[in-house]
């Protein structure tokens, strides 16, 4: 049951990704952070219905969880990234780009190796009284300097740049869920509306969802930004769970190397994958300014 249905989760949040990627471009801009944005997205049918493809994505998630282990359902789940980029291929109707599908594999890889590789234990499910501003200074020194980035820079590098602001804000959240969900189980529903990491979630995470559509809506192709969320996301999840939660990574001198080796082959993914897109965004602007037209998308 596990591999199916995180599959099926991952085509799930990669249509949703490459339907939101869409529609974005159909609402003015706004400065970041403007609720205004997301007022003009909610009048939007199929964005609301790709809310709902979200939904169903979670939802396979949580079973693909329940039937088998983090480090096989992970892997799994950020091919969302390939998803993604064929579903907004075919909606443009062109072909997907070899290198971007290419960049898009190396990310894909080179997290699930380090995912196997490390095989994070432990129970995960609350503070340990490990200090816990160190990791959130260094996490919220990432966000501020990304969205900085992205406010001076533009096309494909300020869209990434909100992407990595996006992963960050979605692994915080997820790590902090985990906490959320073990309060429940322990005490009930209503132990975590007596602490503070519920009310964080409720900041965090519709911070991070604003972003990750104004991200959408910067970069003229998906893949780039989608594959840095579904990267850095869990990343920082992993770092979360070790720093705060007491889990262990394998860091074994020969595991440690191999760890290393799938960072950079993930790092070189993301490389290609920005180096290409600002390539094909150029192209792309060129081909608009003389043939007068608008709103092609490349996966």
């Amino acid at each position: 049951m596990a591999v199916p249905t995180a599959v099926a989760g991952a085509a799930s949040f990669g249509l949703a990704s490459a339907v939101q990627h869409r529609v974005t471009k159909e609402v003015t801009e706004h400065r970041m952070l403007r609720p205004g944005f997301l007022f003009g997205l909610i009048r939007k049918p199929v964005w609301l219905l790709s809310i709902v493809t979200v939904v169903v994505g979670l939802s396979l998630q949580v079973v693909a969880l329940a039937f088998g282990p983090l480090v096989l359902v992970q892997p799994l789940l950020v091919t969302s990234v390939l998803f993604g980029a064929a579903f907004a291929a075919w909606m443009a109707h062109r072909k997907l780009d070899l290198v971007l599908a290419a960049g898009g594999f190396a990310c894909v890889g080179g997290l699930s190796a380090f995912l196997v590789l490390a095989r994070p234990e432990g129970e995960g499910g609350g503070f340990t009284g490990a200090p816990v501003a160190p990791l959130a200074i260094v996490l919220g020194v990432i966000v501020v300097g990304a969205v900085l980035a992205a406010r001076r820079f533009r096309g494909e590098i300020g869209a990434i740049s909100l992407a990595a602001a996006t992963g960050v804000l979605y692994g915080i959240t997820a790590g902090l869920m985990k906490v959320v969900a073990d309060q429940v189980r322990a005490s009930g529903v209503a132990e975590p509306f007596g602490h503070w990491t519920l009310y964080v979630v409720c900041v965090i995470g519709p911070v991070g969802f604003l972003l990750s559509q104004q991200t959408f809506q910067r970069g003229k192709l998906i893949s780039p930004a989608l594959a840095v969320i579904t990267t850095i996301d869990p990343l920082v999840s992993a770092a979360i769970g070790v720093s705060w939660f007491g889990e262990r990574l394998d860091l074994s001198p020969a595991i440690l190397a191999g760890e290393i080796v799938a960072l950079l082959v993930l790092i070189a993914g993301v490389a290609v994958l920005t180096h290409r897109s600002e390539q094909l965004r150029r192209h792309l602007d060129r081909r608009h300014r003389s043939a007068g037209s608008t709103g092609l998308t490349w996966g």
